[in-house]
């Protein structure tokens, strides 16, 4: 073998043994892959299921999850709406309706409590500031709607109306509160009771607002429950309100749940937080409705923006 031919043996298995080392060293772990080049709808996919895990991306955290630009981030989050498939936030995106697969889980007060709870209480903040002394408010089963019994129960000369067993424990010792609680059939997972004719004891009230949860909120849908119980007692105390606000965070937009409690034209005010997808806003906003992003105060103060 000529000195050449020995020269090139020997750089080759040189090369093999740095390649077999490096591969040891750095195992091709997720964290490693997370970084190796992918195809556009490889990661796309992947964005849809992080989506589906988590109900909401950040193109900042999508940046550096898949080692690309936010540029790059941005365009799939396009292609992915153009398709249906997500709603874009800002800064981000929330899985479209379609793709989400809501079950009688979803119902539970627990888990809701634990869904986005600095989204609610910023909401419920925002939603509290509009409750005026001599108020007869309803406050409905939802966890946002809870968040803003949180934010009331220093107030003075106010009376809640609900169906919510979670509201009332929550403001059992507001002296300055009269909670008036809807009679009916306990339903357990939502910790309320669940009978339109328990409600006969609310039409000796006039209620000037009420604050309403909602499973998802669309044009054509208006606000929706995944829950036909839900939705008849939310539908009856619509009528009854004279003002209807609805609370929801921004994973909630452009959601379709089972029944509709009320339509676009029944509602007067939103309240959401920044996340909300602009497009749709906008939307709604065009339909007559007033939409609050709600944004975090000091302490004491709390401002919100309509524009």
């Amino acid at each position: 073998m000529s000195i050449q031919n020995t020269f090139h043996l020997t750089k080759c298995i040189f090369c093999v043994m740095i390649f077999e080392n490096n591969r040891n060293k750095h195992p091709l772990s997720p964290r490693h892959m997370m970084h190796q080049p992918i195809y556009p709808q490889e990661r796309r996919q992947a964005i849809l299921q992080l989506l589906q895990k988590h109900g909401r991306v950040m193109v900042g955290d999508l940046s550096k999850r898949f080692g690309v630009s936010e540029v790059t981030v941005r365009a799939d989050l396009q292609a992915l709406a153009r398709e249906g498939k997500l709603i874009r936030t800002h800064g981000g995106a929330v899985l479209a309706a379609v793709h989400q697969q809501p079950t009688t889980e979803d119902l539970r007060l627990e888990r809701r409590k634990r869904q986005h709870p600095h989204q609610k209480s910023v909401i419920g903040a925002a939603a509290a500031s509009l409750v005026e002394k001599g108020d007869a408010i309803y406050l409905d089963a939802s966890s946002t709607a809870l968040a803003i019994a949180q934010h009331i129960k220093t107030r003075q000369l106010i009376t809640v109306l609900t169906s919510s067993l979670a509201v009332a424990q929550e403001l059992k010792d507001a002296s300055g509160i009269t909670v008036v609680l809807a009679g009916g059939i306990l339903q357990r997972e939502t910790a309320s009771l669940i009978d339109v004719d328990g409600l006969a004891y609310f039409n000796k009230f006039n209620i000037q607002k009420g604050f309403f949860g909602a499973h998802g909120l669309s044009i054509p849908e208006g606000l929706t429950d995944i829950s036909a119980d839900v939705a008849a007692i939310k539908r009856t105390l619509v009528q009854r309100c004279r003002q209807v606000i609805a609370i929801l965070d921004a994973s909630k937009w452009g959601r379709v749940g089972l029944a509709t409690f009320a339509s676009i034209e029944e509602i007067n005010m939103v309240i959401t937080d920044y996340q909300a997808p602009a497009d749709l806003v906008r939307q709604v906003r065009e339909q007559g409705v007033e939409v609050i992003l709600a944004e975090a105060a000091e302490p004491e103060t709390f401002q919100n923006q309509t524009i």
